[in-house]
């Protein structure tokens, strides 16, 4: 079986880079709440959606639309607009979260292809049968929560398609359900689809020390010459038991590169490449990284090394759950 590479794409540019560098598929969201993304210069209005669209299509390659927050109550309408505006564009699916959206896309377009967002949290076998039988899904996105064995586990009980996450943040929350974002800012996570937006952080000198911030909530101080990551709340040092410490998590890149045999051998149909905040510049060399990976692996060839600490975050990569080392 030959993995499919899905690519980040929050730029019309980006979207053509990541084709040229060798993605299979792309996915990007539209430019508002209806994205998990959605963060001033980025995302798609319709018409560049569907330009994307033609652009991949002439390539043989997909495009998926990312809809994959949560509603405000009484306020579902842009998610529907989102789903038509996606069927309009011509994508090839629409990757969801929420039931009420769901159903909305099962009943309005019963012919638009269904995934299933890593946004939704189904990580066992009953709650992705739940969504495939009730929205005829037909691809799920697991959560960064599972290691090899469990993802085998799961397609084989589910039947589904599978897509797992191999570049990008180690991402260890329950997804769709992190609100510590919108305790500091106001804005969730969940239905604005902003985290740590850039409205809300400020960087400040403390005699020889730089503080991150997030709502006026320090997240972080970092001495001279130490990198200051983004702030965002799961990658702040917090004080517990009077030490300073990443309690959450800490800067640090998934990268699933070295493992990519496993990963086919467990049934994994698709790979995620995280990234839509990230530069063309970093879509093309990730992209272009893993499709030389693939390529090798398929052809049987000696694996490509693995060069992409550079555009790793925090410089530091790891498999994350994949190799639960901690059981």
């Amino acid at each position: 079986m030959i993995l499919e590479l899905v690519c980040p794409a929050g730029t019309p540019a980006a979207l053509r880079a990541a084709i040229d560098a060798g993605a299979d598929t792309v996915y990007c969201g539209f430019r508002d709440c209806t994205n998990a993304r959605n963060y001033p210069g980025l995302n798609f209005d319709t018409a560049e959606m569907a330009e994307g669209v033609r652009y991949a299509h002439e390539r043989g390659r997909k495009v998926l639309a990312a809809v994959n927050t949560f509603p405000r109550a009484g306020d579902p309408e842009p998610w529907h607009r989102a789903i038509d505006n996606a069927r309009v564009a011509g994508v090839d699916a629409v990757i969801l979260a929420d039931i009420g959206v769901l159903d909305y896309a099962q009943r309005k377009h019963p012919d638009l292809r269904r995934h299933l967002s890593v946004q939704a949290s189904a990580s066992n076998e009953l709650s992705i049968n739940w969504f495939r039988d009730r929205f005829d899904i037909k691809r799920v996105v697991l959560p960064r929560v599972l290691s090899v064995e469990q993802v085998a586990a799961l397609v084989r009980r589910t039947g589904l398609e599978s897509e797992v996450f191999a570049f990008g943040s180690v991402g260890p929350m329950s997804e769709g359900r992190c609100f510590l974002s919108s305790y500091m800012t106001g804005l969730s996570p969940t239905s604005e689809g902003a985290c740590a937006p850039a409205s809300h952080v400020v960087y400040k000198e403390a005699g020889d020390q730089t503080l991150s911030q997030l709502g006026g909530v320090t997240l972080n101080r970092f001495g001279k010459g130490e990198p200051a990551a983004y702030p965002t709340p799961c990658k702040g040092r917090y004080v517990t038991h009077g030490r300073a410490s990443y309690l959450f998590e800490e800067p640090v890149a998934l990268n699933a590169i070295d493992i990519l045999e496993e990963l086919r051998d467990a049934g994994v149909t698709a790979l995620k490449i995280e990234g839509r905040q990230r530069s063309r510049a970093y879509v093309q060399e990730v992209v272009g990284t893993f499709r030389k990976a693939l390529d090798a692996m398929e052809r049987g060839e000696a694996a490509v090394a693995n060069q992409l600490a550079a555009v790793a975050e925090g410089g530091k990569e790891t498999h994350g759950a994949y190799k639960k080392g901690w059981r």
